[in-house]
């Protein structure tokens, strides 16, 4: 009878906690926040994050430091690339960003339409963006993880493998071979898209140009695979005009990376280099004045503003000095001494933070002066057709979208259609026998300006511009340039085994260790 009892009491209780728990999903459910969010927009994170703030220190501090076009002479938190040396706390950006941000929340889109025949557009545009991201990781870094990657979530794989760039570049080629070929304008337009607004067109353009970079860079590492990647991006139908720039837009809210760095605390530290000045300075080249302005007898930043605010900044490109490579503060304020109108290191160039770095400035991920670009390259070696004319016709093409690209950071910095005719009247400027590769590769390095990976990895694969390496004292490539980043200090602690067995291929985890594609 007691057993009876104690069943009974049981049941009376299932049954008053079913009876309570009745309705309790509906009660906690918000009525107005949300529940669920649609890929579209986890897409737009990961595209916004192809160049966040964390890219744009990263730009500043390594990248445009080593391409010789933007550095800073202070030795305090934003150093490395300055001086050739390991600076962990910036090293690990583009590792931090791509991997938490792109690929997680790209690879997050692909899993989800990834069987949703309404949106395969979507899908392969998560696909195109994916394949961004892993470009810049591994040129950056060399082997990294690429099939295991973004697992942490999905299948509990906290410790993913490394692959080696070799594999990785195969896959993505694959990847951005499908997804181009797959966008169909017939299908779903995701209209809410922050690069094209859905525009498959466009898109189609931007994956076959990133294609045409991917083959572009195999050209010392595997130059078959190249010139057949090549040809397939040719005839998939690439961007050469400016209206298909991959664009990312910011406002005063939401501000550009290194924007926010340069009219921020570390506005009057970074100035830009004297062989990117030099260099279009004595091609009379009208992206100077665009690009460029000097305090000058500036002795401190409190000068410099002093001078934004009269508006008496100096923009004429005769009146630009860039700062030389290697130095440091100490010598850097010696040298400003004996510039035209004095002052100290404050008074050497910079780039102009009321136009092209502005906080609201676009950053631009692939453009049609790139291009254009390699497709005179491509033409020159004889992948697509046309020999020298054609390779001269996109070489021209590639600078001219780049000087009007100018007007697109600043009404300022437009340059005027008579200005680049008068640039290719120079017969210095035109594409000439003999030195084809050499014109391109620095035309390339000009055009990349302010995406400090696309134009440190051209730089490695090409060689061009002939760049003196920096002198600095405490180089840790003494004599030579930086080859890669090392990795992270929280991988070698928590994924040691992946990452030693990656070294153990690649080379010693340092600055001067040469990578797959680059040697």
């Amino acid at each position: 009878m007691k057993k009876i009892i104690n069943y009974l009491l049981l049941s009376i209780s299932l049954v008053l906690m079913i009876s309570c728990d009745k309705g309790f999903d509906e009660l906690n459910t918000s009525k107005t926040g949300v529940i669920s969010l649609d890929p579209a927009f986890v897409l737009n994170n990961a595209i916004i994050n192809s160049f966040s703030s964390a890219v744009g220190t990263s730009t500043l501090t390594y990248e445009m430091p080593i391409v010789q076009q933007m550095f800073s002479s202070n030795t305090g938190v934003l150093f490395g690339g300055n001086f050739n040396q390991t600076s962990f706390s910036n090293t690990v950006l583009n590792w931090t960003n791509y991997f938490q941000n792109s690929i997680n929340y790209s690879s997050d889109v692909i899993s989800r339409t990834k069987n949703d025949a309404k949106r395969t557009n979507l899908y392969n545009m998560a696909r195109i963006i994916k394949a961004n991201a892993f470009m810049i990781l591994t040129q950056t870094y060399g082997d990294v993880p690429y099939s295991e990657a973004a697992t942490g979530y999905t299948n509990n794989n906290f410790f993913p493998k490394y692959d080696t760039q070799q594999s990785i570049y195969a896959d993505i080629i694959k990847e951005l071979t499908e997804a181009s070929g797959a966008l169909d304008p017939s299908g779903t337009i995701e209209t809410s898209d922050v690069l094209y607004s859905g525009n498959i067109v466009k898109w189609k353009k931007l994956g076959y140009s990133l294609l045409l970079r991917a083959g572009m860079r195999l050209t010392k590492a595997d130059p078959t695979t190249a010139q057949a990647t090549v040809v397939a991006a040719f005839a998939g139908g690439v961007m050469i005009s400016n209206a298909d720039n991959a664009i990312i837009k910011y406002d005063a809210n939401f501000g550009n990376g290194i924007g926010t760095t340069l009219t921020g605390t570390e506005a009057a530290n970074f100035h830009l280099a004297q062989p990117f000045v030099d260099f279009l300075k004595n091609s009379s080249d009208p992206r100077l004045a665009a690009i460029a302005v000097r305090y000058v007898g500036a002795k401190s930043g409190a000068d410099q503003a002093a001078q934004i605010t009269a508006g008496t900044g100096d923009k004429t490109a005769a009146n630009q000095y860039g700062l030389p490579v290697g130095s440091t503060d100490g010598n850097a304020n010696g040298a400003g001494g004996s510039l035209p109108g004095g002052g100290t290191q404050f008074a050497f160039t910079q780039a102009d933070r009321t136009r092209v770095v502005k906080k609201t400035s676009p950053m631009f991920i692939v453009t049609a002066g790139q291009t254009n670009l390699l497709l005179a390259e491509a033409a020159f070696l004889g992948w697509i057709p046309g020999g020298f004319v054609a390779a001269s016709n996109y070489f021209a093409a590639g600078v001219t979208a780049h000087m009007n690209q100018m007007a697109s950071y600043d009404p300022g910095s437009a340059i005027a259609a008579a200005d680049i005719t008068a640039y290719f009247a120079i017969p210095a400027n035109q594409l000439t026998v003999g030195t084809e590769l050499k014109q391109i590769g620095e035309q390339y390095w000009v055009a990349s300006f302010l995406h400090g990976p696309e134009a440190w990895a051209n730089f490695r694969r090409t060689g061009y511009p002939a760049l003196t390496p920096n002198p600095s004292s405490g180089s840790e490539v003494p004599g030579g340039f930086i080859n890669r980043l090392s990795y992270p200090p929280s991988e070698i602690l928590v994924n040691s085994t992946n990452v030693q067995a990656a070294i153990s291929v690649q080379g010693p985890d340092n600055l001067a260790t040469k990578m797959w594609l680059f040697k």
